[in-house]
């Protein structure tokens, strides 16, 4: 049994608030030779940009610094919220301490402590897709190119 069919408009409301609210995301990264790799990783969203972190040299990180693209997915597969975006790679002291004490306040972790070499990954989406079921497949797209469709 389908769920009710959400617009366009309140699909981008509902991403948003997931944006807002969620605190772990999928991150998708490949090497540049193609070997995939998936991690669920904490994040902070500052209303432009989805803010990581991750040593730097996990495969992740290396992944994130070298292709400077990442695909993410935010939900459960019934309701997800599917992420294209630009890598920006930053020194774990590049960020202001006011930006790096709120990723910390909001996720519960603080790379910036660590003795293993961290980097913020700031990932900027492009595209960002969203549905819940087949019937919402159709107009699931709702960021293109960076701009909001809706």
């Amino acid at each position: 049994m389908s769920a009710e069919r959400r617009s366009r408009g309140q699909r981008r409301r509902d991403t948003e608030h997931r944006l807002t609210h969620d605190v772990d995301v999928w991150v998708a990264s490949a090497s540049p030779d193609g070997a995939p790799h998936l991690v669920p990783l904490s994040f902070d969203w500052d209303g432009e940009a989805l803010l990581l972190a991750t040593s730097a040299g996990s495969p992740t990180g290396r992944n994130l610094a070298d292709t400077r693209t990442a695909r993410l997915a935010l939900g459960p597969t019934r309701d997800v919220a599917m992420i294209e975006g630009e890598v920006e790679v930053l020194k774990i002291d590049a960020l202001p301490q006011q930006r790096g004490d709120r990723f910390a306040a909001r996720t519960g972790f603080d790379p910036r402590t660590l003795d293993t070499p961290y980097r913020w990954f700031r990932i900027t989406p492009r595209r960002i897709q969203a549905w819940r079921e087949e019937n919402e497949l159709r107009d699931r797209e709702l960021m293109r190119g960076g701009r909001w469709l809706v």
